[in-house]
This record gives C-alpha cells, sequence and structure tokens, in this order.
C-alpha cells in the first residue's frame, strides 16, 4: 500500500505542479518567452494574499479573485513595458531581463519582508481536512482541490484559446506575428492580454502553494521555477496539457523516490528530467519536428 499511496502523492502533487508551469507554458508557447522572474511573481501573489487578508481582514476565499485581477494587471503591463522592450531586441535579451526582475524581486521582497516564512489560509479547515482510501492511504483534500483547480484552470485556457475570437486571435499572433499584423491585430496588445492570462494562473499558483506550504522571498528561485520548468521541458514546451502530464510525471517520480529513500525524492524526479532531455528533448506530448 505504501506504493498505491505514493503513486496516488505524487499525482495529486502534479496538479500543483502544472498550474507552476501553464503560465510559463503559455507565455513560450505564444510570445517564445522563457519568464525567469515566473516563479518569484508566485511568490508576490503569495504576499500579495497575505496583505489583501491582513488588511482588509476579509475570508481566505474572497483575497483569492482580488490576487488574481491584481496578478493579471501587474501582467499586462509588464508585457507592454519590461518584456516587449526586451522581445524587440531578441529572444535572450528577454532571458536576461527576466532574469534581473527576479533578482530585483527577490530582493524586494527580503528587504520589506525579511527572509521570515509565511503561509496562506492557515485556519481554513481544508487545509488540514483529509480522506482515507484504506488503512494506509491517506488523502488530504487540499491536494485534491488544487488537482481539480489545474484540471478546470487547463480545460478554460484550451476553451478559450480554440473556441473564443480572441483566443483565435492569440494562436494567429502566436503562429504567425507578421501575417496577424498586416490583417489588422495589434499582436502588443494581444501578447499583453496572454501575459495577463498566465500571470492570473500564477496568482493560483503561488496562492495554492502558500496554502500547501509556507513561503518566503528565496522559494520562487529556489523551487517554484524549477519544478515549473521541469513540467513544462517533460510534458512538451508550449502544450497546456502537457504541462498536466509533465507534472504528474515530476510528481510522481519525486514521491516514488521518496518511497525509497527521503533524501531521493528531489533527486528522483531530476532523475526523470534529465532522461526526458536525453531521450525526448521534445517532451512527451510534442510532435517530432520533421524537415
Amino acid at each position: 500500500m505504501g506504493w498505491v499511496n505514493a503513486i496516488i502523492q505524487g499525482i495529486l502533487t502534479g496538479g500543483l505542479y502544472a498550474l507552476f508551469a501553464c503560465g510559463l507554458s503559455l507565455m513560450f508557447g505564444v510570445m517564445r518567452v522563457v519568464n525567469l522572474a515566473h516563479g518569484d511573481l508566485a511568490t508576490v501573489a503569495g504576499y500579495i494574499g497575505v496583505g489583501v487578508i491582513a488588511a482588509t481582514r476579509i475570508p481566505f476565499l474572497w483575497s483569492v479573485p482580488i490576487v488574481v485581477v491584481v496578478m493579471a494587471a501587474v501582467g499586462y503591463v509588464l508585457q507592454r513595458t519590461l518584456i516587449q522592450a526586451a522581445l524587440r531586441r531578441g529572444e535572450l535579451t528577454t532571458l536576461i531581463v527576466t532574469f534581473g526582475l527576479s533578482m530585483v524581486i527577490e530582493n524586494g521582497l527580503l528587504q520589506f519582508f525579511s527572509a521570515n516564512s509565511r503561509g496562506l489560509g492557515v485556519n481554513q479547515a481544508i487545509v488540514g481536512a483529509s480522506f482515507s482510501l484504506g488503512p494506509q492511504v491517506q488523502v488530504a483534500w487540499l491536494d485534491v482541490v488544487i488537482f481539480a483547480l489545474a484540471v478546470v484552470v487547463l480545460l478554460g485556457l484550451q476553451y478559450y484559446l480554440s473556441s473564443t475570437k480572441y483566443g483565435r486571435l492569440i494562436r494567429a499572433v502566436a503562429d504567425d506575428r507578421e501575417a496577424a499584423q498586416l490583417a489588422g491585430a495589434d499582436y502588443r496588445h494581444v501578447f499583453g492580454v496572454a501575459a495577463a492570462i498566465a500571470f492570473a494562473t500564477v496568482a493560483l499558483a503561488g496562492t495554492a502553494y502558500g496554502m500547501t506550504t509556507t513561503i518566503d522571498p528565496t522559494t520562487g528561485t529556489d523551487t517554484i521555477l524549477l519544478f515549473a520548468f521541469a513540467a513544462v521541458v517533460i510534458g512538451g514546451l508550449g502544450s497546456l496539457w502537457g504541462t498536466l502530464l509533465g507534472g504528474v510525471v515530476l510528481g510522481v517520480a519525486q514521491q516514488v523516490g521518496a518511497q525509497l529513500n527521503i533524501s531521493y525524492e528531489l533527486l528522483a524526479g531530476y532523475a526523470v528530467f534529465l532522461v526526458v532531455l536525453v531521450v525526448r528533448p521534445q517532451g512527451l506530448t510534442a510532435r517530432r519536428s520533421q524537415s
């Protein structure tokens, strides 16, 4: 039963990793931007949630939409200013700019909030609630809710991109920016909307992570970005559903490794990441390019 428990926990953990990764995958798929500040922005979302609750005393669940809207606005503004300026100079420039943004965010959080860790929803009943699937399998309700949220977010993004007018416009700009611009589309605004959506998912990821554990100013770089990047690469760059598969594979690998030896948890996950890079560098869901 220990192995069954490890696999179940790994699958559910994969939902959290998919939330980490979908915004990163969306920005790369639309703009070809690898956002190295992705994890730090998720941490910022967590701190915004803490600040909103402390300032307004509203219930935790009411604070989540506020954080999502604030982060979506931040995403649009950052894309239209900093990231767009970097894109004009080349994709390599965006790596340097987002890396610098990551450093600014991390040190700014350390300056204003210190290195103390904080948690979200600590008084919520769901944080400690669980149910049993047999004598040795205990499942946390919070993990189930986060996995379901990841599926709902991915379904919503898939529907939006494939079945709405603006979603199809985003896909058109992603496929051929120049042709879409000749057809009258303002690709800068489209990129801004795509960034706003990506940052909204980042807000959900940061909030969810703040509920499962505590956050501190270095969490974004040390944990969230690494797991998000691994899930995206395993699933396939630019593939939304690939992020869920990549997250599940990463989560299961970590839990199986921990079942063998607790010190193998991270090692097992990154070993799978390395194997996928060597054997199938385009990811598990992406098709091989043909010349």
